[in-house]
């Protein structure tokens, strides 16, 4: 006996996909700027806390020693800022973190490109108590 099979047919429709990283027109954002002494990273936020653009001194071709210093945080500075002016940015808080050269650079390359900056904070975090001591010592 032969036994009959049944074979089914799958339909697959296509579906349209729309781009996951649609670029929002923005009016206020908010500037993490955060020096070291060896990088300068800039992260750019809504009111949420979503990041909306990021740039480094190492991610705009510095190497070494020479991400520390503060022309190449004035370069990834001016390269961020210059993709937030296309898409309308036109406010922005600064919290400045760290002790590195590239600070007072990148405020001012951020004023310089036409954005303006209603509010300044210093957010470096300070030791308040210091490390824990040493044993003393037993004679």
């Amino acid at each position: 006996m032969k036994k009959k099979i049944n074979k089914k047919i799958y339909v697959v429709k296509k579906k349209n996909f729309s781009k996951k990283n649609k670029k929002k027109n923005l009016y206020f954002g908010i500037a993490h700027i955060n020096t070291t002494y060896n990088n300068t990273i800039i992260t750019i936020t809504d009111k949420n806390g979503n990041t909306i653009s990021w740039s480094s001194s190492g991610e705009s071709g510095f190497k070494g020693s020479k991400k520390s210093t503060s022309f190449a945080a004035q370069i990834a500075t001016k390269k961020l800022g210059k993709s937030l002016v296309e898409r309308g940015l036109k406010i922005l808080i600064i919290k400045i973190k760290g002790p590195g050269i590239g600070r007072e650079v990148c405020i001012r390359t951020l004023n310089n490109l036409g954005i303006r900056i209603i509010q300044i904070q210093d957010i470096t975090s300070v030791p308040h108590n210091g490390c824990r001591q040493s044993k003393k010592r037993r004679i």
